[in-house]
């Protein structure tokens, strides 16, 4: 890729009333400015900032602020609430556990590759992922992918966030039955959600570099006991359906697999834009993809795993679909031991909350420069109380939650991802029609693209999930066509994505002929 730097004071900025000074201080000391800002708060916000809350929102990351220490973190989906994701192989489609297996680790190899992409343009950029998508969109287009990608945080990403505190109020509550209201469960795994994403960027990468360690031998743990109970992989194989409608229930988990992956692209740059430039790409993206693929898929294959066991004591909670209540059950062996594990599953959560958390407030601040001048951590909090909530509200829904949410994600990242991924291979490559990223134009809407080609893409995409879509609420024409016996095959992300895929490229082209930019 290559990146032409522009004057960092340039006539836009003239025209808007900034000085050189001004432009040098929002770069590189963002607090200096929002304490400047807030007046009589500022004495606060300063103390604040001192003790090591995050400044710093959308705004580039300069390359004499980047540094490597942050490459190493792996703990985000070594969590509670990747187990259910396997479970729903056989709750909603009756999938075998061979069948579950090779789903899992097909899509989500699909799924991590994608992240893996938007990962490398982090260090390259020194931009969050919604600032970057505005050379593929311009300025325009950027705030509407930003509005898309926040409902995205509030109502999909932050609703792993809501199943998060759900599932973690669940399992506290399912310690000792009756004793701990699921509700109170809910706030206090919250809570411990908003501090680390409240302080930063720092203490989120801390965090996660060390949580996954523990996690990772609880699931061990859970591995252990739950083939000492007995998994029968033949126990699901009088209800698997065969033929189309079996290919419809892989295709539809499948489309729910590749969500819970690529749900992390619209915010994959966020967590990398500050490595050095001259970081490896290729070091990148190996790390975020064997990072996604290979925890994910342990977990995932260890919550349809345990769908599977025949001991008669598990009949009641597999038929219920109360993972709680499954992985209580599996853990009563150890008795006390059992419940302090449980404890720790409950809390697991707190490390996919922390992202999801900390992108709410950035993709907010990217909806444009009156929301980039509230500070991340307002927004951050509010993201709070929204998942929060919305963790009350829907506390006795999880599985219904938790399999729209995945599949209606997936459409959307799909779309996103092929745009960015164009603009970046075809017209910003070395010798391409643009020659690469100007960094400093990210937040200049007069030398962004114009984005219409982004935006009408982006529509071409969202008409491929509608038909091809298979949800319960609605069905498109593919979708049905593709499924069996009156039931759909969800092909919403695969139709999304070539849908997207085959307009981008012509209209771009068209943009860039016309405009020059």
């Amino acid at each position: 890729m290559s990146v032409r730097h522009s004057p960092s004071f340039n006539s836009d900025e003239k025209e808007k009333g900034y000085t050189q000074d001004a432009v040098d201080v929002a770069e590189h000391a963002p607090e200096a400015v929002i304490v400047k800002r807030y007046g009589p708060l500022g004495p606060i916000l300063e103390r604040m900032f001192a003790h090591g809350v995050e400044a710093r929102g959308v705004e580039r990351v300069p390359e004499d602020q980047r540094s490597s220490k942050n490459q190493y973190n792996n703990s985000v989906n070594t969590v509670l609430t990747t187990i259910p994701i396997g479970v729903l192989a056989q709750e909603y489609y009756t999938l075998t556990l061979p069948h579950a297996i090779a789903t899992i680790m097909c899509f989500g190899a699909l799924g991590a590759l994608t992240v893996a992409f938007i990962s490398t343009l982090g260090p390259q950029t020194g931009l969050r992922t919604m600032m970057i998508a505005r050379y593929s969109s311009g300025y325009v287009g950027g705030i509407i992918y930003s509005v898309l990608n926040l409902l995205t945080q509030v109502f999909n990403r932050l609703g792993f966030s809501v199943t998060a505190v759900i599932l973690g109020g669940e399992t506290l509550a399912s310690i000792n039955p009756g004793t701990l209201p699921l509700v109170v469960g809910i706030i206090i795994v919250a809570i411990c959600s908003l501090v680390p994403c409240f302080i930063g960027y720092e203490m989120v990468h801390i965090y996660e570099r060390y949580a996954w360690m523990v996690m990772t031998i609880v699931m061990l743990f859970l591995w252990g006991l739950g083939g000492k109970a007995g998994f029968d992989i033949n126990t699901q194989k009088p209800l698997e359906a065969t033929g189309r409608a079996l290919s419809g229930d892989i295709l539809s988990f499948g489309g729910i697999i590749f969500g819970s992956f690529s749900g992390w692209a619209p915010v994959a740059a966020d967590y990398n834009c500050r490595l050095p430039v001259d970081t490896p790409s290729i070091k990148v993206f190996l790390l975020t993809f064997f990072g996604l693929w290979i925890p994910i898929c342990f977990v995932e294959i260890l919550g349809a795993a345990l769908m599977t066991i025949s001991d008669p004591a598990f009949a009641d909670v597999i038929a219920a679909g109360d993972t709680g209540g499954l992985l209580s059950q599996v853990l009563s062996p150890w008795k006390g031991g059992g419940k302090f594990v449980l404890v720790l599953l409950s809390f697991s959560v707190v490390a996919n909350n922390i992202p999801n958390t900390y992108s709410a407030g950035i993709s907010a601040q990217a909806l444009g420069r009156p929301f980039a001048m509230v500070p991340r951590f307002v927004w951050v909090f509010l993201a709070f109380v929204t998942y929060t909530v919305a963790g009350v509200a829907g506390r006795e829904h999880f599985s219904e939650i938790l399999s729209n949410f995945l599949s209606i994600l997936s459409y959307w990242t799909a779309f996103f991802i092929v745009i960015v991924a164009e603009e970046h291979f075809i017209f910003r490559r070395k010798n391409g029609p643009l020659g690469g990223y100007n960094l400093e134009d990210y937040d200049t809407p007069s030398k962004l693209p114009v984005g219409i080609a982004g935006v009408l893409s982006g529509c071409f995409g969202v008409a491929g999930a509608v038909v091809g879509m298979s949800e319960v609420w609605y069905t498109g024409p593919l979708g049905m066509d593709a499924g069996a016996d009156g039931y759909g095959a969800d092909l919403g992300f695969e139709l999304a994505a070539a849908f997207a895929a085959v307009m981008f490229p012509p209209l771009r082209w068209l943009e860039i002929r016309l405009t020059g930019r």
